[in-house]
């Protein structure tokens, strides 16, 4: 749908509007998602699988808020907010989902994104750990300020409305009792941080206040924390976990990831204050931390000042690593939530070290940059980290390993036209065909049916092998005429008939395939459109095609390549796609996978190619 479509249609609905919707999945920011009338809308405080009367908060160019009113037909799961201001306040979007539900949904955000996104087939993602305290975890709030009284608070993201808060239940005891001291008399700025430490004690509050009515000390510039009873020095513009207790889990499960042994050499990328580095020194005998901020560097050369083996870099990690003058056996990445840099990417693939932890609190730019590693990369594991309870954020570590230099490609079909068109590129493979029905499901469309078809092939030979290497590639095609799927025929009558149907007329021959890795499980399917034009053959002509048999295996009862019948002609799109594989999609999908290739399938045509596509034997 285009924006001004969106902006069209959600125009029946205006803010204030009270609508009875059904909630069917998580939305990007933890709302529940409903469908009305054409419009996505985005429910906040409801839960997917209810029946709830909600209120239209914002009508915005591409979504409608809302916000529940009154639950109909309530989840399982649901629980009594703990805090009066849920609702107001939309810092907080699950506390009216019970926890065990909050952990299984943030399992199943990562789990998406990396299918979704990643194109990783069945993903081994852990349970999220859940963490120890659930309310009054956050050692950080940055709140807004109501000039004209000196309030903190927050603000209503749709609604835009300021919300006082005179105590936040996720901010741990320090941090309220700071609040206290504060609200009603911070006019003087429209927004205050507090950092303050649940172990130190130590606090900051940014910017300086000087009403002589603030009863505290304000302006610091750094604060001790503690983290796996390791004291850091933060600055106030630096980066720090915010929930202490599993940022030392974190620490854990990146030690774990990378497997140091004493011996190795270790790049921590996106550093911050030297945390990871700090807690790492001990297990490796070097660890080279680089980080763009400045602040966070003094900080990180103050904690790490006592460690011999830890080196710190100034600079952005896109510039630095491609010109590092070590040779990483392991590399922890902790980005922002944009994830890496294209060239920090390319640089791992180029450096190839052992085993990466890659720490990220967006699944959706994990997802992207594991596709891109997954070139010369096994994706071990992803262990989510509840870091952020009663809200949709989750923090992951995925652990990474260098995955065989080579595979062997295996075709998951017995067609010959396949075998022909790999064969002609210089690809070298073995078949394995599978055995899977190929009925059509009630409903799907032509273009659904063969992607699917394509995955299951090349997936049950996958697993049928028990494959933990290779490249397994799968595909179907079919015919279709006036939007309506024609398959391969049963015998010569329905042969036929088909070739009397399809003669004379502009048709589609839709091609899915699927390329599955097994070493990395990465599984990518597509699907290609050729036009064609069947020309008007005699009867004669094809009964001699009939007879001859070259009919029986083939969707639409021909062959375009068949040199004696002759029977169509491409019109636009991909000769070897008509032809049942388009190669050079495949050997596109193959490439971007990681598979060496020989010099001539990389020369292939890419997709969209016409009758000049030089495929060799598969040229008209």
């Amino acid at each position: 749908m285009t924006a001004a479509t969106s902006a069209e249609t959600n125009s029946h609905l205006q803010r204030g509007d009270i609508v009875e919707l059904d909630l069917h999945a998580w939305g990007r920011l933890g709302e529940a998602m409903a469908w009305h009338a054409g419009s996505d809308v985005f429910v906040f405080g409801g839960i997917p699988g209810e029946r709830v009367e909600a209120e239209i908060v914002a009508v915005r160019r591409k979504y409608v808020a809302a916000q529940v009113t009154r639950v109909i037909n309530p989840s399982p799961v649901r629980v009594e907010p703990p805090c009066e201001y849920f609702g107001q306040c939309t810092g907080c979007q699950w506390q009216h989902v019970g926890y065990e539900a909050q952990l299984a949904a943030k399992t199943e955000i990562v789990r998406d994104a990396l299918e979704r996104i990643g194109n990783f087939h069945a993903p081994e993602v852990q349970p999220t750990l859940a963490s120890p305290r659930q309310l009054h975890y956050r050692n950080h709030a940055r709140f807004n300020i109501w000039r004209e009284s000196g309030s903190l608070g927050f603000t209503h993201r749709e609604r835009r409305r300021f919300v006082r808060i005179d105590r936040c239940l996720l901010m741990h005891d320090g941090i309220n009792d700071i609040l206290a001291q504060l609200q009603g008399r911070s006019g003087e700025t429209s927004q205050l941080a507090i950092r303050c430490s649940p172990d130190t004690g130590d606090y900051l509050v940014q910017p300086t206040l000087k009403n002589p009515d603030v009863a505290i000390p304000t302006g610091q510039k750094t604060y001790r924390e503690t983290v796996a009873d390791h004291e850091f020095q933060v600055a106030s513009p630096s980066f720090f976990q915010v929930n202490v207790w599993q940022a030392a889990r974190l620490a854990e499960l990146v030690r774990d990831a990378v497997q140091l042994k004493g011996n190795e050499t270790v790049v921590d990328a996106y550093a911050g204050v030297g945390t990871f580095a700090v807690l790492l020194a001990p297990y490796a005998r070097r660890i080279v931390a680089v980080e763009e901020s400045t602040a966070a560097i003094s900080d990180a050369i103050e904690n790490a000042s006592h460690l011999p083996n830890v080196e710190l870099v100034t600079g952005k990690v896109e510039e630095i690593l491609p010109n590092i003058d070590v040779t990483p056996d392991a590399v922890i990445l902790d980005p922002s939530r944009s994830g890496c840099q294209p060239a920090v990417l390319d640089t791992l693939l180029a450096l190839c070290p052992d085993r990466i932890a890659y720490v990220s609190c967006n699944p959706e730019s994990l997802a992207r940059d594991l596709r891109a590693l997954s070139r010369r990369y096994r994706l071990e594991t992803v262990q989510p980290v509840d870091m952020f309870p009663q809200t949709h954020h989750v923090e992951c570590v995925a652990t990474l390993v260098v995955k065989p230099p080579t595979g062997e490609i295996v075709l998951a079909s017995a067609s010959p036209r396949r075998r022909e068109l790999l064969s002609g590129l210089g690809i070298d493979f073995r078949v394995a065909p599978s055995d899977i029905p190929e009925d059509p499901e009630p409903g799907e469309s032509p273009e659904l049916m063969v992607r699917r078809l394509s995955r299951e092939k090349a997936l049950a030979v996958a697993v049928a092998e028990s494959a933990q290497s290779g490249y397994y590639v799968g595909a179907d095609s079919t015919v279709v005429l006036d939007g309506e799927s024609i398959a391969k025929p049963a015998d010569a009558a329905e042969a036929r008939s088909m070739l009397r149907r399809l003669r004379g007329t502009t048709h589609q021959v839709i091609t899915g395939f699927t390329v599955y890795d097994a070493s990395t499980g990465r599984c990518i399917t597509d699907a290609n459109a050729a036009d064609v034009q069947m020309r008007e053959f005699s009867d004669a002509e094809m009964e001699e095609s009939i007879a001859s048999g070259t009919p029986m295996d083939k969707a639409g009862a021909y062959a375009i390549q068949d040199p004696d019948f002759r029977p169509a002609s491409l019109l636009s799109g991909c000769y070897s796609n008509v032809m049942g594989l388009p190669a050079c999609r495949v050997v596109e999908t193959l490439a971007e996978m990681g598979c060496l290739l020989p010099d001539r399938a990389s020369m292939a045509a890419p997709a969209g190619c016409t009758v000049s596509c030089p495929l060799g034997s598969a040229s008209p």
